[in-house]
């Protein structure tokens, strides 16, 4: 290497060092941030793309515009915290680190996706990066993730549970219960409703008195708070608050995420109820836009090193579509497998 290039190469480290300097947080955190989003943005991009070609079939909920929102989370908690959704699930396995080629595989149906191929869009689980899964129900896993909280607590850990629903859920009596019990015994949930404006097809205002979600803990004297979930470090730094009263043992936190969803509520939806005037304003403060601005104005990253990015997302996508492709589908026996623990379980027929 000549003196040439050994000078710009630390030219180039000083520039960096000299950026991380101006930002709250580190050039890792920020380049998680763009790749991590990047990648759900061009994976739900290609799924509905391979929906509109029936490779993907049933239901279909994209997490496109909504990327902050699992991103920020992980930066801010530990490996072994756990993680439940509601059927837009997509997004927070592959911001964990589930295999985007699994990911893909269960969309098709394949027997190499993430539970065979029998859960589909609306059921990814990966027990290894404590994904506890997409969940079909209505609100059904906000019970769920004040018991895994309480499960943590029980057995003496710092984990916590993050418990995500749609601004539908809230309205579902189970909230009201889980939240009581979990203020009642400190169980340490990180309960988030991610306020996307439309239960399916129908707003906020045409359901509920209450306009602000997050001020519905107070019934409960649970902490909360609204959060712009455009932006990956409100979100960052809004979890990052609640863990740290959850491990306090303070118990837990309701959180407010302000996001949009730029596609329909699933593929089979028109999205007839909202202008595109609306959805153009939303789009005007895409979370990976404003990021990648930061980044790029901060010089914490050259466009080059980006589009490096992008390059690489684009073959792993195209690599987790061929994977699940090539893929073969479960046989008829798998029906019976994976129904039950206890393989001699008494009413299992032959």
């Amino acid at each position: 290497m000549g003196l040439n290039q050994k000078s710009d190469i630390r030219k180039e480290m000083a520039t960096k060092k000299k950026a991380a300097a101006k930002t709250k947080y580190s050039r890792e955190t920020y380049m998680y941030w763009y790749e991590s989003m990047q990648l759900q943005r061009r994976f739900e991009e290609k799924a509905g793309q391979l929906y509109g070609q029936q490779k993907i079939r049933g239901f279909c909920h994209l997490y496109i515009g909504q990327e902050a929102c699992s991103s920020g989370s992980v930066s801010a908690l530990e490996k072994d915290d756990k993680y439940i959704t509601a059927y837009r699930d997509h997004g927070h396995p592959l911001a964990l680190g589930t295999s985007p080629n699994a990911i893909m595989a269960e969309l098709f149906g394949k027997v190499t996706g993430t539970t065979k191929g029998k859960g589909g869009s609306m059921h990814i689980f990966d027990k290894e990066v404590n994904f506890i899964g997409g969940h079909g129900i209505v609100g059904a896993q906000i019970p769920m993730g004040a018991g895994i909280g309480f499960a943590e607590k029980y057995k003496g850990t710092k984990n916590l549970c993050i418990c995500m629903m749609g601004d539908g859920a809230v309205r579902q009596g189970a909230l009201h219960e889980a939240f009581n019990m979990a203020m009642t015994w400190k169980i340490p949930t990180i309960f988030v409703v991610e306020n996307n404006g439309y239960a399916m097809g129908t707003s906020v205002e045409r359901t509920s008195n209450v306009r602000e979600l997050y001020t519905l803990a107070e019934a409960y004297d649970m902490p909360a708070e609204p959060v712009d979930a455009m932006d990956v470090e409100a979100v960052h730094e809004a979890v990052s608050r609640a863990a740290d009263r959850a491990r306090k043992g303070d118990g837990p936190t309701f959180l407010e995420f302000k996001t949009y969803r730029f596609r329909g509520h699933s593929m089979s939806d028109p999205q007839k109820y909202r202008t595109k005037e609306e959805v153009a304003d939303w789009k005007s403060r895409d979370p990976i836009a404003m990021v990648k601005d930061r980044i790029l104005t901060n010089e914490i990253a050259t466009e080059e090193e980006l589009d490096e990015i992008d390059k690489k997302i684009k073959q792993t996508v195209a690599d987790a579509v061929k994977f699940a492709e090539d893929s073969p589908y479960p046989e008829a026996h798998e029906a019976f497998e994976d129904v039950y623990v206890d393989k001699e379980y008494p009413f299992l027929r032959e």
